[in-house]
This record gives C-alpha cells, sequence and structure tokens, in this order.
C-alpha cells in the first residue's frame, strides 16, 4: 500500500477502525518501512557523513528530511495498528450503513456510485473507499436503503443522496 493513500493527519489514541485488508496492508507498510527503508536511509545518512563538511552536505540534508519522514511515518502507523479495531465484515446487520458495509448512493441526475465505509486510516474516495468520519460517511451511518441523507457541502449548501442498497 502506498503511503499516499492513507491520512497522515494525527491519530489520538481513540479506536482506528481497520477492515482486515486494510490493517493487513498497513502491517505489511510498517514491516517495509522498518526492515528495509530505516537500514536503507540509515546507510545514506552514514555515507552523507562520511563525506564531511555537514553545512553544505546536500545528501546529509536529504537524508535528514527523509528520515524525519519515515520515523513519523512509523510512529503514525504503530500508532494506527496499536488502537486498532477491526470491523466485523461478516457479521452485524446488513439493512443498514455500519461500518464496512458497501453502499450505492445516487445524487438526483447523477449516475449512481457505490462507496466502502470505513475508518479514517484506509479512506481513498478515489478508490471508493470513504471515511465514517467524513460528512458523507457520518451521514450515511446508521441509514437503511431507500432513505435520503443530506450532506452539507463547503459552502454552506447540502447535496441530497438516495441509498440504493447496502452490501
Amino acid at each position: 500500500m502506498s503511503n499516499n493513500r492513507v491520512n497522515d493527519d494525527f491519530v489520538d489514541d481513540g479506536p482506528q477502525y481497520l477492515t482486515e485488508e486494510g490493517a493487513r496492508a498497513l502491517r505489511e507498510e510498517l514491516d517495509e518501512l522498518v526492515n528495509v527503508k530505516r537500514p536503507e536511509l540509515a546507510t545514506k545518512l552514514k555515507d552523507a557523513i562520511a563525506m564531511g563538511d555537514l553545512s553544505e552536505n546536500a545528501d546529509y540534508h536529504d537524508a535528514k528530511e527523509q528520515q524525519a519522514f519515515l520515523e513519523g511515518r512509523i510512529t503514525y502507523l504503530e500508532n494506527v495498528l496499536r488502537n486498532a479495531k477491526i470491523i466485523d465484515e461478516d457479521g452485524g446487520r446488513r439493512d443498514v450503513v455500519r461500518l464496512g458495509s458497501e453502499v450505492t448512493i445516487q445524487e438526483e441526475g447523477e449516475e449512481p456510485e457505490t462507496y466502502r465505509l470505513v475508518g479514517p486510516a484506509e479512506a481513498n474516495p478515489s478508490e471508493g473507499r470513504i471515511s465514517n468520519e467524513s460528512p458523507l460517511g457520518r451521514m450515511l451511518l446508521g441509514k437503511k436503503a431507500r432513505a435520503k441523507v443530506k450532506v452539507p457541502t463547503p459552502d454552506g449548501g447540502q447535496i441530497v443522496f438516495k441509498i440504493l442498497k447496502i452490501g
């Protein structure tokens, strides 16, 4: 899983809802960062230091920036995984929208769209995964098929969606 797909915002100590697939992808990414990228970066940093004068050493400054990003990402992933609550996708009600639900919605006059409701750490709307904490996700939670939901827009308006199907 690419770093770009996961929300890198601060993660508090509350539960981090993940699908089993999402948790596995984050564990794989963490393993890659800790066991491959971190040692590679340590070598790069060591080589840059060996070049001497650090004040004008672009390789050293680049490696330090990369190290800061890498360590921040590792901390983020560890926190998410430590607080992970795996979404039970097989059990529970299927007649209402809940975490893990696949929901097909339609705005009047538009084509239907299908999204999977996930926690913020897995959200990626372009891949059909929306956060339960997003405006649309919050409005969908607990609703039944055929219900209409009004989602506020940044300009103070609203968009109305009809829930066509819950899977």
